[in-house]
């Protein structure tokens, strides 16, 4: 018969290794937005700081992917946002270049005409911007939104809506290329 610490020690060490099964399932799990497929769509602009004339470089080049998944009856998108703006933009807080500064992600649905806007949500990204290194780059991906869509395609496509400060205008519309349907 064992002894009672033997005992003892083997239900530790069935303890210790049930846990570390645990442990290890919640390591490895994976959240539904991130296992899906994701079909992308990059493009580029080059935009003018339409508020300042002055003598120094002053075109932003903006890179924009759109992306699309699709789960069952809904569909999932996210974007990223790069730029590349002359470093004397860097360590500033921008406030003397853009009065706001946005990023309009959608999810839409070609229609015949023009197409419907089945979710959009807008990421204000004024501090991401000023976010930048010393070279003037940086980058901001948004938060993955979803909508149920039923057996209904759509894909994902995104603008800047950038607000340039002392241009006499309001904020103006950026257009990029969006994703292919799902």
């Amino acid at each position: 018969m064992p002894s009672r610490q033997s005992f003892a020690g083997r239900k530790a060490m069935s303890v210790a290794l049930v846990g570390a099964t645990v442990v290890g399932a919640s390591v490895l799990s994976v959240s539904p937005a991130a296992a899906l497929s994701w079909k992308c769509k990059e493009s580029s602009k080059t935009i003018d700081d339409a508020g300042y004339s002055g003598p120094w470089g002053d075109n932003w080049d903006f890179t924009v992917k759109n992306c699309v998944a699709r789960s069952g009856s809904y569909v999932y998108a996210k974007s990223k946002v790069s730029w590349d703006a002359p470093p004397w933009y860097s360590g500033t807080d921008l406030s003397e270049t853009f009065d706001g500064a946005y990023f309009r992600l959608y999810i839409k649905h070609a229609d015949a005409g023009a197409d419907s806007v089945l979710l959009k949500r807008d990421f204000d990204i004024k501090s991401k911007l000023a976010g930048m290194d010393g070279n003037g780059n940086g980058s901001w991906t948004s938060s993955t939104v979803k909508k149920k869509v039923g057996g209904k395609s759509a894909y994902a496509d995104g603008a800047l809506r950038l607000n340039w400060d002392e241009d006499g205008k309001d904020i103006v519309h950026y257009g990029f290329s969006a994703s292919r349907s799902v």
